[in-house]
């Protein structure tokens, strides 16, 4: 089964918003549920992850943060939130050690990171060798920005997908039934939507929760 991790999150930020619109979203059925590393400030996301865990859901912080040092501090913060899994953020190496022993799952960006939001570059065979030595690093998984990637999306996919073992999450621009499906297709692990959602791509009159019940049904 492909799940869907829904992400309190527009242009890789947390939304101000974010405790208003988990309220609103929270009794849609959606399992997995995140937000970024940059946004709020850690005492509203420590209110927003209680809140996540009392309804059962599998939580994921996404490191969008560019320097190593941010990227360790995240991982601290997420070691501290309790979050279930820490995904994103380009120092595989450096941040292995920051998680040890914790319980958190962590899934790492692949290839050349550029920008925020993020956008992935670099070839397929480039991106592919990445994958191969993020898992021999001992990652949980592998958190890969196919639809902000300048090339062959689908080809990306099923090269990463045959070359690692270890799940993949494919993130950001999600944001069409065709695009969900296609997850569906190439039976990804899961798949995350944020803006999207907020935007409301799904389902144009409806409400938040509309979309987010639109694509649990599209993906059964």
């Amino acid at each position: 089964m492909v799940e869907f991790i829904f992400m309190l999150t527009h242009s890789d930020m947390t939304i101000p918003n974010a405790i208003q619109v988990f309220e609103e979203t929270k009794a849609t059925g959606i399992r997995c549920i995140g937000f970024k590393d940059i946004g709020l400030p850690k005492e509203k996301l420590m209110k927003l992850v209680e809140m996540m865990k009392k309804k059962k859901m599998k939580t994921f912080l996404e490191v969008v943060s560019g320097s190593e040092e941010e990227n360790l501090r995240s991982a601290r913060v997420a070691v501290n939130l309790g979050v279930d899994y820490l995904i994103g953020g380009t120092y595989p190496k450096q941040t292995l050690p920051a998680v040890k022993r914790s319980g958190i799952k962590y899934f790492p960006y692949i290839g050349k990171i550029v920008g925020h939001p993020c956008l992935l570059r670099g070839t397929i065979d480039e991106i592919v060798d990445d994958a191969r030595k993020v898992e021999k690093m001992g990652v949980d998984g592998i958190n890969l920005l196919a639809y902000r990637y300048d090339g062959d999306v689908r080809k990306l996919i099923t090269s990463v997908k045959k070359a690692v073992r270890v799940p993949l999450i494919i993130a950001g621009s999600i944001d069409s039934y065709e695009r969900v499906r296609e997850m569906l297709n190439l039976d990804v692990w899961a798949f995350t939507i944020g803006g999207a959602v907020l935007e409301k791509k799904f389902v144009p009159r409806g409400t938040l929760s509309d979309q987010i019940k639109a694509v649990l049904r599209e993906i059964g």
